[in-house]
């Protein structure tokens, strides 16, 4: 091990590119495009480095034309989950072990190969496998990927500097031990970027991984996993397990696991802790629960606000990516003396969205991911069609060649109408329009009517409005937003995670999130120690 202390890149955020008509960008973006269209690929397990085709397969399609096939994903068997479990416990000593500055080299390398020769290649994948518009891979896939990778480096060299004080003859200090066991990593399909960090933070502080990727976004995950092995990822460290949620539970049982980093639904992420907490007994250590989960993300309106940024806010928080954001903008509260002027520039900023393929760039939005979702999102506009207790102002839904829903807008009677409190996860906006009067009032309603506590925006000019709606709203959600939309946190910016029924609120995109997968020892040395066993108090003369 070399003898010094190493510093690293400091880091700063990926620039978005603008893929503007022209552009070389653009070109050659198209191509990549046209390029993954053409082919079917075939998906394997890695399992400690090796490639595993399995009898029983998914097929990934393109979720805006899905008779379209990308792929063909091998699913786990039986035998490929202790495979998976012996590769990351046979890998984890000598990886732990690695001088931590060549870890931090795979990571720092895989960026740069997402920033330089396979941006096209991650983004591609990304708008064709999960329905992305350039611009929602570009911000996801490229930039949020890379700036993961980067600054958790740049992180870790921060923790790893921490150290305690020291007294006269003493000591002290901290060794920085990877978690004992191996980490399950469950990632969801809506942001190529969480796939690629739910595995590569525990690993980057020396623990072995399992990474169970959604059906839904193996692709792009499949071509991140290709990447970090081409930069230098030794076998065993990550270990790519597509598989049947269900069945993953035989990794969740081992003995040894010691951590799980997942994002994705409440329900799945309550059923791993009850799963784990029934087991508990069993495992070597206490194991790591860290979860981002759900939200029922709101936008609130004061009097005070200016129309056409909080309009602005609603689509785009609303429905950019379909809404299948977990920060996106699911209600919104609208003062009486607003929501005409609100309405109107509302439905006329939603009429002109363009909703479709996402080769095609003049869209706004593509599909939503699947089947599943769509008939969930369907069923929540139809139940509200046939209520007396809200009004579709506008929206729609149409399946037969893609999964396409249309941006919708609900208005609520009450703050607790189905859609008002209930995840939807799909570019459906519930309103309920308060009287100005009932602001304290319809504060608590938003406080207290959803379970979750993921985001929320405010949007107001009376300074003493803000400082009030925002002590109001001090535990509706783990990232707040003044006069902005309540999506986009970019990594290093506005550390990310909510409370309550959206998780753990450990912090992703920040030092908190990597502190859950160290296990410190504390180590004092006492350089000239004692010999006598009394105490000077003890003399009485």
């Amino acid at each position: 091990m070399e003898n010094a202390y190493f510093t690293v890149p400091a880091p700063v955020n990926e620039p978005v590119l603008s893929y503007l008509p022209g552009s070389s960008e653009r070109k050659g973006l198209k191509e990549e495009l046209a390029r993954q269209s053409a082919q079917i690929l075939n998906i394997p397990l890695i399992i400690g480095g090796k490639e595993y085709y399995t009898e029983k397969t998914n097929t990934v399609v393109m979720p805006h034309d899905h008779g379209h096939v990308l792929a063909k994903c091998a699913v786990a068997e039986e035998q490929h989950f202790k495979l998976a479990v012996d590769a990351a416990l046979e890998a984890r000593n000598t990886w732990e072990s690695l001088s931590w500055e060549h870890r931090a080299g795979i990571f720092l390398k895989a960026a740069e190969l997402i920033s330089g020769p396979y941006r096209y290649k991650m983004n591609a994948a990304t708008m064709l496998g999960q329905s992305k518009t350039v611009y929602q891979a570009e911000i996801d896939s490229a930039c949020e990927l890379i700036d993961f990778l980067r600054f958790n480096v740049y992180y870790a060299a921060q923790i790893f500097s921490q150290q305690p004080n020291n007294t006269k003859g003493v000591w002290n200090r901290l060794i920085y031990r990877a978690l004992e066991g191996f980490v399950a990593a469950v990632t969801p399909f809506n942001f190529t970027a969480i796939g690629g960090n739910l595995g590569t933070a525990p690993a980057l502080l020396g623990n072995t991984v399992i990474w169970k990727p959604a059906t839904t976004a193996v692709l792009s995950n499949y071509y991140f996993m290709q990447i970090l092995m081409e930069a230098g990822l030794p076998a065993g460290v990550i270990n790519f397990l597509p598989c049947r949620g269900k069945d993953f539970s035989r990794v969740l049982n081992h003995p040894k696991l010691a951590g799980i980093h997942f994002t994705g639904s409440t329900e799945v992420f309550q059923t791993m802790w009850q799963q784990v907490g029934s087991n508990i007994a069993n495992y070597t250590s206490y194991p790591r629960l860290v979860g981002e989960t759900g939200g029922k993300d709101f936008i609130f309106a004061h009097p005070s606000a200016d129309v056409d940024p909080l309009v602005a806010g609603m689509v785009r928080g609303a429905f950019e990516y379909q809404g299948q954001k977990c920060s996106a903008a699911s209600r919104a509260f609208i003062p009486e003396s607003l929501w005409p002027q609100v309405q109107e520039k509302l439905m006329k900023e939603i009429s002109g969205l363009n909703v479709g393929d996402v080769r095609d760039f003049s869209n706004f939005m593509g599909a939503v991911i699947d089947k599943s979702s769509f008939d969930n999102i369907a069923g929540f506009i139809r139940r509200a069609r046939d209520s007396a207790e809200a009004e579709v102002l506008c929206g729609g839904c149409d399946d037969t060649k893609g999964y396409f829903v249309q941006p919708t807008v609900i208005l609520a009677q009450t703050p607790y109408t189905e859609t008002m409190i209930k995840e939807i996860f799909g570019p459906v906006l519930s309103v309920y329009v308060y009287p100005d009067q009932e602001l304290e009032k319809t504060l608590q309603a938003c406080d207290e009517a959803s379970p979750y506590a993921l985001t929320g925006a405010i949007y107001a000019n009376d300074r003493l409005a803000i400082a009030a709606m925002a002590a109001a709203l001090r535990q509706a959600a783990g990232n707040l937003y003044i006069n902005d939309k309540p999506t986009g946190a970019v990594v290093g910016q506005q550390p990310f995670g909510g409370a309550r029924a959206s998780g753990t609120n450990d912090k992703a995109g920040s030092a908190l999130n990597l502190y859950r997968w160290l296990s410190v020892q504390t180590v004092k040395e006492t350089l000239a120690p004692a010999k006598d066993i009394g105490y000077p108090y003890m003399t009485e003369a």
